[in-house]
């Protein structure tokens, strides 16, 4: 018998109790990075949501799309500037951001889930109010900070089996200005909201590291905040560290930073012992069996 189909069918036998710890379970996960650019690594993506889907999981796909906005404001001719790792945002800059992130971005997605075999829809923050922002600093413009969230159009479709697909783009409170929110940020404000049991941020790095540039697998709040303060998290790992924590603070089971370019990342994650990337959580320890 063939020594691929006994390694396939003992690695089914042994995610069986990750499969039923996770039924029904609501998993939030971030898209980002170079890997949105590569049609593999999007189809191969896709294919792991749909699987997430199809053994009883609840994933909610909240992406980015920094790269090919970089490309458009380039072409356009648009200054873009960064600050403490997010996107500096006037009013051309906005929407530029609202027709590459709820446009080109989403309904790629959309479409890579569909060809997979499953049923995705394409949403963004502004979709029934689900997110309601303020602005998040006066230096980044038309950035938004989250502050009302409303998801059961998520729930309905959950209810649907339909998988939601959402662009970080939301309705400002007071005049209805559209708000571009950091992917991440959007993230966590929809994990706590859903009350998720995972927030799995992926990224184009291994996880957090130490001072010694070495992945910390688990790590604690605490801990988090001393190595903020000492420097060793710094840049575009600030605002994913900073939505862990207010992930975890919402009702947030754990939020695992992790690379989104190593193959089923997230299957890695959420169905086998060793999982991967760096755990961010207050109490509940990582050891096998992870069962309810």
């Amino acid at each position: 018998m063939n020594r691929d189909w006994i390694a396939t069918a003992r690695t089914l036998s042994e995610a069986l109790p990750y499969l039923q710890r996770y039924s029904g379970a609501v998993v939030v996960i971030k898209f980002g990075g170079n890997a949105m650019g590569d049609d593999d690594a999007m189809a191969e993506f896709a294919r792991d949501i749909v699987l997430m889907r199809q053994v009883g999981v609840n994933p909610v796909v909240v992406h980015g799309g920094g790269p090919m906005i970089n490309d458009m404001l380039a072409k356009l001719g648009i200054k873009s500037e960064f600050v403490r790792g997010k996107r500096v945002t006037d009013k051309a800059t906005v929407e530029v951001v609202e027709m590459i992130l709820s446009g080109l971005v989403n309904k790629r997605i959309v479409q890579a889930i569909m060809d997979a075999g499953g049923r995705a829809v394409g949403i963004s923050g502004k979709d029934d109010d689900m997110m309601v922002c303020v602005a998040d600093d006066p230096e980044l413009g038309f950035v938004g900070r989250p502050v009302e969230m409303n998801v059961q159009v998520l729930r309905d479709l959950f209810t649907a089996g339909i998988i939601p697909v959402v662009a970080p783009v939301a309705t400002g409170m007071a005049d209805n200005e559209t708000f571009n929110v950091n992917g991440d940020t959007a993230a966590g404000a929809i994990a706590g909201a859903l009350q998720a049991d995972r927030l799995l941020l992926l990224t184009d790095v291994p996880g957090v590291k130490n001072a010694a540039g070495e992945v910390v697998t688990q790590l604690s709040p605490d801990q988090i905040r001393t190595m903020t303060a000492e420097g060793t998290i710094a840049g575009g790992m600030i605002p994913k560290t900073e939505t862990a924590l207010a992930a975890l603070d919402a009702g947030v089971r754990a939020v695992v930073i992790l690379d989104g370019r190593l193959p089923n990342a997230s299957l890695l994650e959420l169905f086998t012992e060793h999982g991967a990337g760096s755990i961010i959580r207050s109490t509940e320890p990582r050891v096998k069996p992870r069962i309810r």
